[in-house]
């Protein structure tokens, strides 16, 4: 039987760090964001005074690899989408159908980056506390409920606001609403999409920070995760923009709902970028 863990670090019932005696000798230390993104563990040796990262076997790294791609891919081009959704509603250069329409192409992106982000947490590596230091690879599955690991949660949360705003993308082909309407139609459902990916966000620093905000200005998962929050925020600051009055008609300020998709895009492009790099 393993030794106990010699310490927890996390928020909450969320445990984001662990490290643990090896039973000859040594540590290990397991990283949440860390072993689901590289696909590796500290170990220190017996007697060693530094930390060597472990890597998950072949099957692991490889899906690691193509799952954390494919996500990356998904949210560079559905972001560059909504940012010429944005550019074209701000610059009058097409209709509203064309708008929606890119908007919705662009949202389904976004869907596939988030399902994806979800199934990279899945069928992650899992640690064995108190075992050798070492990773041990599941079998392939499309589903988990999990709600006690942030990382699962982060990335459920966040799918979960990618649904909402498709919600919102189908139900801006509809024509002829009244005001009430389209506040509760459209407007709705991305100002709680926006939510989530606020929520998202918040809880991707929890992991990365085991606990309260911090700066980790050489860490790329800390910046990968800060760009996409700024742009949850400029995400929020559009939605909010874009409520329409009901006594006038008019969006509350549709040049800054307009500029607030287009930089929140850009954005998770960038965001997405950065997670190209962020692989075993």
């Amino acid at each position: 039987m393993g030794q106990p863990e010699q310490r927890a670090e996390g928020a909450g019932p969320f445990t984001t760090r662990l490290t643990w005696h090896l039973p000859g000798g040594g540590s290990a230390v397991w990283d949440s964001r860390i072993a689901r993104r590289r696909g590796t563990l500290a170990v220190r040796p017996p007697g060693a005074a530094d930390s060597r990262p472990t890597r998950a076997d072949a099957v692991a790294v490889g899906r690691l690899r193509r799952l954390n791609a494919i996500a990356a891919v998904a949210f560079v081009v559905g972001g560059a989408l909504f940012a010429a959704g944005a550019a074209v509603a701000q610059f009058g250069s097409g209709d509203a159908t064309e708008c929606a329409t890119i908007y919705f192409v662009g949202g389904l992106f976004f869907n596939t980056g988030g399902y994806i982000s979800l199934l990279q947490v899945i069928n992650s590596p899992r640690h064995v506390a108190g075992g050798e230091g070492r990773l041990v690879t599941r079998g392939w599955r499309w589903w988990s409920y999990e709600p006690m690991r942030v990382d699962w949660l982060s990335t459920f949360v966040l799918f979960a606001g990618t649904l909402v705003f498709a919600v919102s993308l189908l139900d801006s082909f509809l024509r002829g609403l009244s005001v009430q309407q389209v506040n509760r139609l459209i407007w709705a459902p991305d100002l709680v999409g926006c939510l989530l990916f606020l929520v998202s966000g918040h809880l991707g620093f929890v992991e990365i920070c085991h606990g309260g905000f911090c700066f980790r200005s050489r860490s790329l998962g800390w910046w990968i995760v800060a760009v996409n929050q700024l742009g949850s925020v400029l995400f929020m600051v559009a939605a909010v923009a874009a409520f329409t009055r009901p006594a006038t008609g008019s969006l509350i300020a549709s040049g800054v709902a307009n500029w607030g998709t287009l930089t929140g895009a850009l954005c998770f492009s960038l965001g997405g970028l950065l997670q190209l790099r962020e692989h075993p």
